[in-house]
């Protein structure tokens, strides 16, 4: 038998779907166009947003003879075992391949923002967290053992990274993202992507793009960003993660843009992302985000007219289910109101990405390779622990109170001692499907920082009250607390977020907040147990940052946690008892007050505080902050230009180094984040006052040094003029090496010389380093 020209893997993947795309009829093509989510709920109590008014009812067995692009989380919907779901879904796709004339699977996908996201699968510390290490490598490698999860169980793309740069802390989502820096987002979240593509897992980038802008930190409201913040603070993230990253996949985002939902932008989805960017694989909505260019966004009349829309933008993928790219959009097209030729780009693409995966050779099987799956191994565990380890930041020790003496009474107060999910972010599985499954137990061990600070601590006398609720106004539990406090020599008052969905949390998606200010009324318990005058150790477990002036001044010791995972409770209470060396910074800052929000360290001068407002912005811990239980020394800090006097003179093109050597002059072995910003005195358009432009952790020994170089090249101080060009502007500017965005230890300053010159797609987009060891 001669085998068909789409089955022949001798062939490029062009010719193999262009001979395949000649064979489909218009209903097989539109079926490659959508997902079928099996399992989801009708009944108002799903996971996602208008899930049970815009999931409807359909025959599975007709519908999948016509073939069929995506499976909507099999295993994200409800709790299934790994090994039976597995089978599970091998079997279903078997299904898909044999009921259709071209026996071609679906292609499975699933969250993966923390891990992936499913029962008894390792729940990692958030993006937040992430971001907190200020380690990329460590993040990819959480990554790849994510996607090699994924691929154990037949799933064959992951919808993360999140790479929304944040613009305000109220918003919800803040614990989904990575930080309010877009070179930290970008490098960060590149690496996330390397190592879910290096399992042969399509990672999908999102949300295409300002989601995290909206108005009034309201999830799902207009985006009012202009031209420059657009261009210079979202999309460079995007644009890193595509071009180093190599992802394969593009979500667009719910938000509209000065009028336009993403959803239906051609300028963004295919003029700048296909054509500018060069990206060549699939953009896919996000969930019901075409349908809602009909019922929200109302630039639709119709099912159909939402489908033209968003086929012409350039969305190849309908998810989660069916809406307007099944009988909607094949009626349009019978009648001539939708191109044809539009199905057929977007099939052209997904079923080109299906050949990539070898879902069009005749060789497929989609049985894993048996025996049983384990989703939350000791190596995801001891990772999972790595990385909490490393995103601690220790805000403040002033008398050098932590770590606690390994003998002491302590008395731990508060909602989120106890409680193994103040560990976790909305996107794990117990805190985003496990509430609909009561009876379901979570599948993990979890264990809390009550009960891991007693292990860290066995000699020491723990005593605990809870204290208050998250989020209730009761404050009956503050007597009990209170009196805890005061027997003990130090008090560990543990106080946060409960993550949730759409308003089910304190933190998460659709659970924004009008201030910073901590939920319920943790803020009074606070107050109530620094005024018994023992000492107080602020531990906060959470999905943004809050606002913490009100106790600055008056606390022992400081400590913030952004939803560090499973492994969370160890790696805090490690942190509490000095066997863990901090060396967490902030990818967010924490401010003073909690009003006068939106801000972030990103500020033109205008922004900053100044004599024309009574209101200080100025946070009160800044980006990039963290502190250690060891010390450093910056010495031998050279440039490649004169020390003194004129600044050193380079091209529009030129490059520029600046290196420090950094040495551990204390006891303990740890590590410390040498950060390097930009200042652009005078320039055409406002510009923030400093940016990060690169960045090198370094982990020491006590005595050890190492010597960082920072290759500055001129690319990386361009912006957005005027006119909309990218551009590299002659002038004066400041290269400042810090341990944070405020704490600036050295300053190199030098003079780009020779015309304004326009960058293209190639732009150089990182800072190269280079760090060598150093001898005593």
């Amino acid at each position: 038998m001669t085998t068909a020209p789409w089955r022949d893997r001798a062939l490029a993947a062009d010719a193999r779907v262009d001979d395949l795309l000649s064979r489909m009829t218009l209903e097989e093509k539109t079926a490659q166009l959508y997902g079928l989510w099996v399992g989801a709920s009708t009944d108002g109590h799903g996971v996602a947003p208008h899930q049970h008014d815009l999931t409807a009812d359909y025959q599975w067995d007709e519908l999948i003879t016509l073939g069929l692009g995506q499976l909507t989380r099999p295993f994200g919907t409800a709790p299934v075992d790994p090994t039976l779901g597995a089978q599970a879904l091998a079997r279903a796709q078997r299904r898909i391949a044999e009921a259709g004339r071209f026996g071609i699977p679906a292609l499975a996908h699933e969250e993966c923002l923390a891990g992936f996201t499913a029962w008894r699968a390792t729940a990692y510390p958030v993006p937040l967290a992430w971001g907190a290490t200020f380690h990329p490598e460590l993040v990819e490698e959480m990554a790849a053992r994510i996607g090699r999860d994924l691929a154990s169980v037949g799933v064959h793309q992951g919808l993360a990274p999140v790479l929304d740069v944040v613009r305000d802390t109220r918003w919800g989502r803040v614990e989904e993202t990575i930080g309010e820096d877009p070179y930290l987002v970008g490098t960060i979240g590149s690496a996330y992507v390397r190592g879910l593509e290096s399992a042969g897992i399509i990672a999908t980038l999102k949300h295409f793009a300002g989601y995290a802008s909206s108005a009034g930190a309201r999830n799902l409201a207009p985006v009012r960003a202009g031209v420059r913040e657009f261009a210079d603070v979202t999309l460079p993230p995007f644009e890193m993660a595509l071009r180093e990253g190599g992802a394969r996949s593009v979500m667009a985002a719910y938000n509209e843009t000065d009028g336009v939902p993403a959803s239906a932008d051609p300028h963004l989805l295919t003029q700048l992302l296909r054509e500018e960017w060069g990206f060549t694989g699939t953009v896919v909505s996000d969930y019901f985000g075409i349908a809602f260019l009909e019922s929200l966004h109302r630039v639709a009349g119709t099912p159909a007219e939402a489908a033209h829309l968003a086929l012409a933008a350039g969305i190849d993928v309908e998810l989660p289910s069916i809406g307007s790219y099944g009988d909607a959009l094949v009626t349009a097209v019978r009648a001539g109101d939708v191109p044809e030729s539009l199905v057929d780009r977007a099939a052209r693409r997904v079923l080109t990405q299906k050949c990539e995966l070898g879902l069009l050779d005749e060789d497929w099987r989609p049985e894993p390779d048996g025996g049983p799956i384990d989703l939350d191994s000791a190596g995801n565990r001891a990772l999972a622990r790595r990385l909490a380890e490393e995103s601690v930041v220790l805000l403040d020790n002033p008398d050098g109170l932590l770590p606690l003496a390994p003998d002491t009474r302590i008395a731990v107060v508060g909602p989120r001692a106890a409680d193994a999910l103040a560990m976790l972010g909305c996107y794990s599985f117990p805190s985003h499907v496990l509430p609909s499954h009561p009876q379901t137990p979570v599948g993990v061990d979890i264990p809390t920082l009550l009960d891991s600070l007693r292990v860290e601590l066995p000699d020491a006398k723990v005593t605990f009250a809870e204290g208050c609720a998250t989020s209730e106004p009761d404050t009956a539990g503050f007597e009990e607390a209170v009196a805890k406090a005061a027997e003990a020599d130090v008090c560990v008052a543990v106080l946060g977020d409960r993550a949730g969905l759409f308003g089910r949390g304190t933190s998460g998606e659709g659970c924004d907040v009008s201030e910073l200010q901590l939920p319920g009324v943790q803020a009074e318990l606070l107050d109530a147990l620094v005024s018994t005058g023992v000492p107080v150790v602020l531990v906060l477990l959470t999905g943004r940052p809050y606002a913490l002036g009100r106790w600055h001044g008056r606390l022992a010791a400081t400590v913030q946690a952004f939803f560090p995972g499973e492994e969370g409770g160890p790696a805090v209470a490690g942190v509490l008892s000095g066997r863990v060396t901090p060396s967490g910074r902030l990818p967010v800052s924490v401010p003073r007050e909690r009003g006068g929000q939106p801000w972030t360290y990103l500020q033109p001068p205008l922004g900053l505080a100044g004599g024309v407002s009574s209101l200080d912005p100025t946070p009160l811990y800044p980006f990039g902050h963290g502190l250690s239980y060891t010390s450093f020394a910056w010495e031998d800090f050279a440039e490649g230009g004169p020390a003194e006097g004129d600044p050193a003179e380079i091209g529009t093109d030129g490059s520029y180094e600046v290196s420090v050597t950094v040495r551990n002059t204390g006891a303990r072995a740890g590590a410390e984040v040498v950060q390097l910003y930009l200042h652009d005195p005078v320039a055409s358009v406002t510009r923030p006052d400093v940016r990060l432009i690169g960045y090198e952790r370094l982990e020491l020994a006590p005595g050890a040094a190492s010597r960082v170089t920072f290759r500055f090249h001129a690319d990386l101080s361009a912006f957005t003029d005027r006119s909309g060009r990218r551009i590299v502007e002659p002038g004066v500017l400041e290269l400042r090496l810090g341990a944070s965005s405020a704490d600036v230890r050295h300053t190199a300053r030098l003079r780009l010389v020779g015309a304004v010159r326009e960058l293209g797609a190639d732009r150089r987009l990182r800072c190269e380093t280079e760090v060598g060891s150093v001898g005593p």
